[in-house]
């Protein structure tokens, strides 16, 4: 197998994992510009955590309170049906912990999940994936439409929630680029998504996303990538910053809003990282970390993930 088949398979292993990127935004996202030929798909299994060292309120300015870490495992299939039409599906379950040794602020009561410092666990999103290549060549391009529905009636209050328990669907564009004339082994991708977010006291929460990520083939099985990510919500609550024309509790002012605030903010944040991955004879396996470097109404951390696929390939009757 040649770079450049090698560069496009490492890039498919990877793609199942956008469905996490999207049920929690905290994880790092791997582009699908270019897609397998009809009847190869994979089975991925990825091992995530993150560890929220604080939050940055309305004015980007970081405190060290309430620290929780999440492990998180993603169970994913992606299948190519045609030479252009892919399908994904994934569900992952989610451990989360409140590790903060130190009480809340006084606007913020303490809840269960967070109080008993204990881990909570569950299912959390099941995702759907359609893509429809349209381009697949040195230049590759590639929409899709996913949806995210809460696999059951999950906890989404505190720090230790398993998730937002919220429906989506998201559009998005990927592109990628081969850069044949600087060298073989090196190319570009990219992301921009739009979900459409299930509104919760008629306050719109509607996120953009996007990604920008080089890759380079360093041998013909090793890959290395870097990463930046971007977030924008339309809408979502604010917390305010002290000294500020908006102090806290900012926009989470009623008991109603307190009580969906963990799920309602206004999260726009920046990400950058880096991954490898390794491809063998049966399987892959992948490693990304992301540093969390500047945000609003967002958490403060970083993530580490790492999983294997195992691509298969099933076989179709020939026409006579």
């Amino acid at each position: 197998m040649d770079c450049v088949a090698r560069a496009a398979r490492l890039a498919f292993t990877l793609a199942p994992l956008t469905l996490a990127v999207f049920t929690m935004p905290a994880a790092s996202a791997w582009a699908q510009a270019w897609v397998p030929p009809a009847g190869v798909g994979s089975v991925t299994v990825a091992l995530q955590s993150i560890d929220y060292d604080g939050h940055r309120v309305t004015d980007g300015r970081f405190f060290e309170v309430g620290q929780s870490v999440h492990h998180r495992v993603d169970i994913d299939v992606d299948y190519a049906v045609t030479d252009r039409l892919s399908l994904s599906a994934g569900l992952p379950v989610v451990f989360a912990k409140y590790v903060d040794p130190n009480p809340l602020p006084p606007f913020v009561p303490f809840l269960p999940v967070d109080e008993c410092r204990c881990w909570q666990s569950g299912w959390q999103d099941v995702g759907f994936t359609t893509r429809y290549n349209l381009l697949n060549g040195a230049f590759a391009l590639t929409p899709s439409v996913s949806i995210g529905v809460p696999s059951h009636d999950y906890n989404f209050r505190g720090e230790a929630a398993v998730g937002n328990h919220l429906k989506e669907m998201r559009l998005a564009l990927d592109a990628g680029q081969r850069l044949d004339a600087i060298s073989p082994r090196l190319f570009v991708q990219g992301r921009y998504s739009h979900a459409f977010v299930e509104r919760v006291l008629d306050i719109p929460n509607n996120r953009s996303n996007a990604t920008v990520e080089g890759g380079f083939l360093i041998t013909r099985r090793l890959a290395a990538r870097g990463l930046l990510s971007w977030q924008h919500v339309h809408g979502g609550l604010r917390l305010g910053s002290p000294d500020s024309a908006l102090p806290p509790p900012g926009e989470v002012n009623t008991p109603e809003r307190l009580s969906e605030h963990d799920r309602l903010l206004r999260d726009n944040n920046l990400r950058v990282g880096g991954g490898i991955a390794y491809s063998m004879r049966q399987m892959d396996v992948f490693a990304s970390y992301v540093e969390f470097v500047r945000g609003t109404d967002s958490h403060a951390g970083r993530e580490f993930t790492a999983g294997v696929s195992w691509p298969f390939e099933i076989s179709r009757r020939q026409t006579p």
